[in-house]
């Protein structure tokens, strides 16, 4: 005989990103991190449309990633300054994403990316969970999560006040520095990018800019200038397509000034009989 079982003594189900804090209070630390985030997510929009024809995938910004159910909540999450997951939706149930719950969805990050404002400590914090859990730490270092529990693949550390970035690799478990390669760029192969510092502006500050370039070593490029680059490229079409019409009416006269008949004219010209009449 089967025993039914009283749903009362059922644990709660673990929660999901609606029931979880999406913020905790705390400020960004400097004016260039939401501008570098939006960099970095502006740039990389035609790679991913490419990788992702369906759409599936997730950026996040100062977004909170749980992975441990804590009280409070909070503890038990890590808030990258930037970080892309592959093959998810970017809606949940047609709500937008409050926070990534990783006991949910079981996809890491492909890559994280912190801005360190200070020293970069807090960023290569290696304290474990035993430790924690022994009362040596209040909790767990930010690196040693990235690496030994969400397994992210890539991690990266801008300290923006020195200009330097430190990659790094999971291999095998555990971060290995990632060299730069000729170019000093951070090959990102999944993705077949770099990642490398750009010097120069954007939204009215002069910086040292995390930006994306692809295998080839070319720059990838926002929206707008991409649409600087367009509008560059069709005014120098039509200059050349303006010279070269004044340059055929300009051959025009001189040719039939030779003795050359307006068939062989149009012909040496390429126009039609209609376009040298007016010099007949």
């Amino acid at each position: 005989m089967t025993q039914s079982i009283d749903p009362v003594s059922l644990p709660p189900p673990f929660p999901d990103h609606t029931q979880l804090p999406e913020e905790d209070g705390t400020f960004v630390k400097n004016f260039q991190e939401h501008p570098q985030s939006i960099l970095l997510t502006d740039s990389l929009g035609l790679v991913l449309r490419e990788r992702h024809p369906d759409g599936h995938y997730a950026i996040g910004q100062d977004s909170g990633i749980y992975w441990r159910l804590t009280d409070p909540p909070q503890r038990g999450a890590e808030a990258p300054d930037w970080y892309y997951v592959p093959n998810v939706p970017p809606l949940l149930d047609g709500q937008h994403r409050r926070s990534y719950v990783l006991w949910r969805e079981l996809i890491s990050p492909l890559i994280a990316l912190e801005f360190a404002s200070g020293t970069g400590e807090e960023e290569r914090d290696r304290t474990t969970l035993s430790q924690v859990d022994a009362g040596e730490a209040e909790r767990p270092g930010k690196f040693w999560v990235y690496e030994q529990i969400i397994h992210i693949a890539y991690y990266g550390i801008y300290w923006v006040s020195e200009g330097q970035l430190e990659m790094y690799h999971l291999v095998n478990g555990f971060y290995h520095p990632l060299p730069p390669n000729d170019r000093g760029h951070y090959p990102i192969e999944p993705l077949g990018i770099e990642l490398g510092l750009w010097e120069g502006n954007y939204q009215n500050q002069h910086s040292l800019w995390l930006r994306w370039w692809d295998n080839q070593g070319n720059l990838l490029l926002t929206g707008r200038e991409q649409s600087i680059l367009d509008q560059q490229q069709a005014d120098q079409e039509r200059q050349r397509a303006e010279a070269a019409e004044r340059s055929q009416q300009e051959a025009i006269p001189r040719l039939l000034s030779m003795g050359l008949t307006p068939e062989q004219v149009t012909d040496a010209l390429g126009l039609t009989l209609d376009d040298i009449h007016p010099f007949l």
